[in-house]
């Protein structure tokens, strides 16, 4: 008897092109970026004013950034989902905003910063019943927690799982970032012969993931399925990833493995691709190591809406799952001139692939990999 196959049969975010997802595919396809002048706080001091923000979000409210992203998302979906299923909340940071307003201005109550309390509203605003789980592994939150879905509907431990992931632009978070020398002076450019740092985004968004039998049992639509994924440590640096790629080699291969497919069935690759020189450096290597035969589309994302961390894994998910359903890859926003090691595999254009398969991947501080193997399904297939 076959392990039960995951599928994702609804998803939805808002980042900084808007609110949905063909605002965030459609921002891409247009090449512009959504990096612009930063005025949430005073930059002066920090290594740029740049990141990509969502206009709405308004600080000085009653709900934090985080809740004013949530909220619309969750509670246009709460009818759709499920009461039964699990929730995972993915996030790097979650509501530091409350935390910066009780260290900065004496304000609100630093405890409610806690990840817990976000998991508690993000299960009232879902109507569902348990209370969940949080998965926080920097930037490869949202990815692992996906995968940990996955995982649980394959061994049959749930047949249904509700994934969040949220995070923000904050004073906090930027000034580690600038710290760390991490960021681009000007907007992110990756994969560019002439990149030189990340620019930071927020977003956040769901995925709802179920078991296929599940799915047609309740004529769900099925957008497409989770096939594989692959979760590695470099065990190597704090802050800066192996730089031969090996670690997120073995996490692709992981992943292509657990969706028992060859390399040669990908057709497009969605790449972690912050802009930073050793980064994207390294994640090439890495797709030339698992990818030997020759290039393949392969796109970046953060260009067009900045690192939006803990959420970056979902947001590029649901990019992907676009992407496999136009046949389209979309363009590497910001790219110039590609790097000598990218180039034939990035491009400024929209491109079309027929292989029904793309690998998303995403790597993080502690030096961990993620990768996922992301399928549509034929109609002889549902």
């Amino acid at each position: 008897m076959h392990a039960p196959e995951a599928v994702v049969v609804a998803c939805d975010l808002i980042t900084p092109y808007g609110l949905g997802i063909d605002a965030c595919w459609n921002g891409l396809l247009s090449g512009k970026t959504a990096i612009n002048p930063l005025d949430r706080f005073d930059t002066d001091v920090f290594q740029t004013k740049k990141a990509a923000t969502i206009a709405e979000l308004k600080t000085g409210q009653s709900d934090s950034l985080v809740m004013q992203m949530l909220k619309p998302l969750l509670k246009k979906a709460s009818a759709i989902i499920p009461k039964d299923a699990l929730l995972i909340l993915a996030t790097t940071t979650g509501e530091i905003d409350i935390l910066e307003k009780q260290v900065l201005n004496a304000k609100d109550n630093a405890d409610e910063s806690a990840l817990g309390c976000l998991l508690s509203k993000v299960q009232c605003l879902s109507g569902i019943r348990s209370p969940g789980i949080i998965v926080s592994a920097a930037c490869t939150s949202s990815s692992s927690a996906i995968a940990q879905a996955s995982a649980m509907i394959r061994s049959k431990e749930r047949d249904c799982v509700l994934v969040v992931a949220c995070d923000i632009v904050s004073e906090f978070v930027f000034a580690g970032f600038s710290s760390l020398m991490a960021l681009d002076k000007d907007t992110a450019r990756p994969f560019d012969k002439n990149r030189s740092g990340l620019s930071l985004g927020e977003a956040a968004g769901f995925v709802l993931v179920m078991s296929k039998e599940r799915a047609i049992q309740e004529e769900r639509s099925i957008i497409g399925e989770i096939a594989g994924w692959g979760l590695t440590n470099d065990a190597n640096h704090m802050t800066g990833p192996s730089r031969d790629g090996s670690g997120l080699a073995l996490a692709m291969r992981k992943a292509l493995r657990s969706a028992d497919i060859s390399e040669d069935t990908v057709g497009c690759i969605a790449a972690h691709g912050t802009g930073t020189v050793y980064n994207d450096a390294m994640e090439m290597k890495a797709f030339k190591s698992v990818f030997a035969s020759g290039t393949l589309p392969t796109y970046s994302i953060k260009g067009g809406i900045g690192h939006t961390m803990g959420a970056a894994g979902l947001v590029e998910t649901i990019v992907a799952l676009r992407s496999l359903r136009e046949k389209l890859v979309p363009p590497t926003v910001n790219l110039r001139i590609a790097d000598d090691e990218a180039e034939g595999w990035v491009s400024t254009e929209p491109d079309s692939f027929d292989n029904p398969v793309t690998v998303s991947i995403n790597a993080g501080f502690g030096g961990v990999n993620s990768a996922l193997v992301l399928k549509k399904l034929d109609e002889q297939q549902l």
